[in-house]
């Protein structure tokens, strides 16, 4: 992992802390996603959003009706919350996420905090072929 990922990682939590200074904590998940949308975009960056995510089971590809929030510069997914603290689980499910896309970089942002920097993680799936090391870095 890079200098690229890491400014693409600084890039996009600029424009959440953006959103959220404008915005502030109390709304919806989706207004959050909109806004930072909007941000992106501003931004010049490319991304998908609400991304299905098949799940892998005895070589079949399930739709278990799970989808990522963003997937940025087909790099980093990023996963929004809008709750009252980040719990375990929520990391689990980003880390979850990473292993089955492939995806080494995650982002997990709580925007119902005072301050985003108290609700953010960077999450980082450090994978091989042969086997899954999860290891995840907080940005408090």
């Amino acid at each position: 992992m890079g200098r690229e990922i890491n400014e693409l990682t600084e890039m996009i939590i600029g424009a959440a802390i953006e959103v959220h200074r404008v915005m502030g904590p109390g709304l919806l998940e989706s207004a959050y996603e909109e806004c930072l949308c909007y941000e992106l975009n501003r931004l010049g960056l490319k991304f998908k959003r609400q991304v299905q995510m098949p799940v892998p089971y005895k070589g079949l590809k399930l739709d278990c009706g799970y989808r990522l929030d963003l997937v940025v510069e087909d790099s980093v997914i990023v996963e929004l919350k809008a709750v009252e603290c980040l719990l375990p689980v929520h990391s689990a499910q980003l880390l979850t996420y990473l292993k089955l896309s492939g995806t080494k970089v995650g982002l997990l942002m709580n925007f119902n905090e005072t301050a985003l920097k108290k609700g953010l993680k960077r999450l980082v799936n450090m994978f091989t072929d042969s086997d899954v090391l999860c290891v995840s870095a907080s940005l408090r």
